[in-house]
Formats: structure tokens, sequence, C-alpha cells
């Protein structure tokens, strides 16, 4: 009989992922030990009763309701009973390694060259049904690892799972590669979206035993280097990538030359548009200057016109008013001239006459100046033919309007020739200006610039048409 065992615990090693204990005979007081890591399945008569999972247990009826039937047919707690225990290992079993068998034909896409190529890894496994491995997959066997001397195991789990690995490689491996469209040559940079695409492959046929795939890693894909396809593929990949550099420094020289004539471009555009607004400020100012002289000399010409109006209006022009000045002084100093009755005598009239004379040249070339402008032909030294005063029957000077003598109003001779001032609306003797407003009498020829009298319709120097 074997020997009645008091505590049952696992004494498998870490790489064990089944495990069975030795001891077959038990008692209702025997102790069990599962530790956080563990499950533990019981088996009586080769029938899987219940799972425990960790912590401590007594055998007995509530702890084990189904083994209650068994043993209420015994009698005495220290009868010993016939049953098996297996510990589960429910760690995760790291950098488990993998590799292809043999190699996997691949047609290389851009250039339909046939290349043969391999894989390895690793991946992480782990117990994902304790029920389900321990009845699909060992059995009645003392317990399974993944290696072949695990424990001195007949099997494991490597050597059952090693054709499903290598089948699902080397089924989705290439297809993966030609829908991702990754280079041959520049595989190694995209291993982990492979590996995920392989893991997806691989899982379901491990989760049908009970065991689960955490992780799947594609550590190197072996390519042909010794294979001359191989090597022409390589020399097509380098002069595409030599060529693709000089495009790309060819693109990046171009955006720096646009990017300069860009930069170029903005300052001769700020550049113009400060001179066109240079430009625009000063066209303002002088419009603004015009504007402002073109009042001024409108607001002058209104005063003047209302002067003139004014003056018109009360009979006598500003002529007038310096003949009546010259008038003035001239009397004056004729005036001056009386003797004195205290005995100055002869020098007092030579002193008045001084005055007087002094006066007049004073005045006199003023006058002149201004009857120059008025009446070219005319000196107030040269008296009007039949002109003569209506009081005192003195000489008048030509266009003159008072008379020098007597200061009397001299009244226009009518025998002169004269014209109708447009700009003041008078009749003056005819000459080159208007002696009442200064209106000028006179054009100027387009063709020899000559003067031309107002209304002529020729030119009298050349015969030019007005």
């Amino acid at each position: 009989m074997a020997q009645i065992a008091e505590i049952i615990k696992y004494e498998g090693d870490n790489s064990t992922f089944i495990w069975k204990h030795p001891c077959e005979d038990f008692n209702s007081l025997t102790q069990l030990i599962v530790h956080e890591s563990q499950e533990a399945i019981f088996f009586l008569n080769g029938q899987a009763l219940d799972l425990f999972g960790a912590g401590r247990y007594t055998l007995e009826t509530q702890n084990i309701p189904k083994l209650g039937k068994y043993l209420n047919r015994t009698t005495g707690g220290d009868t010993p009973f016939h049953c098996e225990v297996y510990f589960i290992n429910k760690t995760v079993q790291m950098a488990i390694k993998w590799g292809t068998d043999s190699k996997i034909r691949f047609i290389e896409p851009s250039m339909g060259i046939p290349l043969e190529i391999g894989a390895c890894g690793e991946m992480n496994l782990e117990v994902s049904d304790s029920r389900l491995l321990l009845l699909k997959l060992v059995g009645t066997m003392n317990g399974i690892a993944w290696g072949d001397s695990g424990a001195g195991f007949t099997k494991s789990i490597q050597n059952c799972f090693r054709p499903l690995i290598s089948n699902a490689v080397k089924a989705h491996l290439t297809g993966a590669i030609k829908s991702q469209n990754i280079n041959i040559l520049e595989i190694d940079e995209n291993l982990e979206a492979l590996s995920d695409v392989l893991r997806e492959s691989i899982v379901p046929g491990f989760e049908e035993y009970g065991l689960t795939i955490p992780q799947f890693y594609i550590s190197n894909v072996a390519l042909p280097e010794n294979d001359p396809n191989f090597r022409r593929l390589r020399e097509l990949h380098t002069v595409s990538f030599q060529t693709r550099m000089i495009q790309a420094e060819a693109l990046v020289k171009t955006a720096h030359a646009d990017a300069e004539a860009s930069v170029v471009a903005a300052e001769r555009k700020a550049a113009l548009e400060r001179q066109t607004t240079e430009t625009e400020i000063a066209r303002r100012a002088a419009e603004r200057d015009v504007i402002r002289a073109q009042a001024e000399a409108q607001a002058s010409k209104i005063a003047g016109m209302a002067e003139a109006e004014v003056m018109a209006a009360k009979g006598y022009t500003q002529r007038d008013v310096l003949a009546a000045d010259v008038q003035k002084a001239y009397a004056e100093g004729i005036g001056n001239m009386t003797i004195n009755g205290s005995g100055g005598g002869v020098a007092g009239d030579m002193i008045g006459l001084g005055v007087g004379v002094a006066a007049a040249g004073a005045v006199a070339p003023q006058l002149g100046e201004m009857f120059k402008g008025f009446a070219p032909t005319a000196s107030l030294e040269t008296p009007a033919s039949g002109t003569k005063c209506a009081k005192c029957g003195a000489m008048l000077p030509a266009n003159a309007k008072f008379c020098l003598e007597c200061g009397e109003k001299a009244t226009v001779s009518t025998s002169a020739e004269t014209v109708v001032c447009p700009g003041c609306g008078k009749t003056v003797a005819k000459g080159k200006f208007c002696p009442e407003c200064g209106y000028k009498f006179i054009t100027v020829c387009p063709k020899c610039g000559k003067d031309v009298p107002i209304g002529a319709k020729f030119c009298l120097e050349c015969g030019e048409k007005l």
C-alpha cells in the first residue's frame, strides 16, 4: 500500500506547465497547498473533480462536494482513498523560442525576383484553461513542459505545436509583407507589424488546447545573402535609393530657391509700396498746396473785386485816389509859395517853391509808372488834343479824371477812340489794358507768340487764324 500523505503541494520546476503529484492515496485529513500562481485539479477513478485556486485546504466533504459520496462509504477519518492531483503552473513562460523548419518561397513584387527566406523569434506562453489543457493535451501523463527534457515527460508542448507555428508563419509572412508594401531590404524596421499579423494567425491553434500567447515576436527574417538574385536586387535598391536622394536634394534646392525668391519679391513689394505711399503722400500734399493757393488767390480776387465794386459805387477808382493825392501834394507845394508878412520874402517863396517841387518830384515817378501801364503812348506832360478842364480850362493829361489845377472831375471826350471793357463793362480809352480794372485787351498768337488785339480773327504778324 502506498504511503499516506499528509501535505500535498507543487514540487515541480517553473518551466513545467502541468505536474502530477506522485502520491495517489490520501485520507480525509490530508492538507492541500496551492500557491498564487497555480491551480490544482483532483481526479478520482479517472474523473476530474473540483479545481482549487490559491490557498490551504483540508480534504473533506465541504471542500470537495463531489468527493463526499465516495468518502461516506468508508468509516473513520483516517481511512485512505485513491485519487490523483494535478498542479497547473499559471505563470507566463517568457522568451520561448520558435523558428521555421525550412525556407519560405517569396516572390519580390516590384522586380518579380524569386527568393527564399526564413524566420525565427520568441513568444510568451500562458495557460488560459487548466481543465482543457489537462484533458486534451496531458491526459494520463505525469505532466508537460515546453522543452523536450522538462521533468522527464514523454512529450513537450514545443514538439506538439512546432508544425502549427511553422505552417502559420509560412502561410502568412509573405502575404503580410506584400499587403503592407514592405520592401524586403527594409524588413527589419517592420518586424513589429509583421509580428502582430502572425500572432493573430497562431493564437487560435493554441487556445484550442487551453493555451494563449500574450506576445509574439519575430526577431529575425533570414535573407539569402549569397543568392545572385538577391545581390542584384540589393544593387538595384542602392541605385534607386541614390536616385531618390538626388531628387530629394534637387527638391530641397528648388524649395530654398523658391523661398529666397519669395523673400526678394516680398522685399521688392514692400519697397514699392513704401515708394508708392511716399509718392501718394507727396502728391496729396502738392494737391493741398495747390488748392490752398487757389483758395487764397480766389479769396484775394474776391476781396479785390469787392473793393473795386465799393469804389465804383462811390464813383471813383484807385487811380482817382492816387490822382487826388498828387493834386493835394501839388497844391500844398504851391501854397507854400505865399509871401510871409513878417519879411520872409524871397527866401520864403523859394522855400515854398522847393517844397512844392520836392513833393511833385516825389510823386511824379509813381504817377508816371502808373499811367505808363494804362496808356503807354500817353504822358503826364502831354495834354490830350482838345481835352480841357470844364471849369478852369487847363489842359488835362491823357485819361485824367480830375483837373490838376482846380480838382474838377473831368469828362471823358467822346471824340477819342473808346472800347467797352469786358472785365468791368465800362467805356474806356482803347489800349492794351483797361484803365479801370486792368483787364488785358490783347491776346497771344499760338504760332508766333506776338500780341494780337482782342477780337482779331488773324494774327497781324504771321496770318495764323485765331
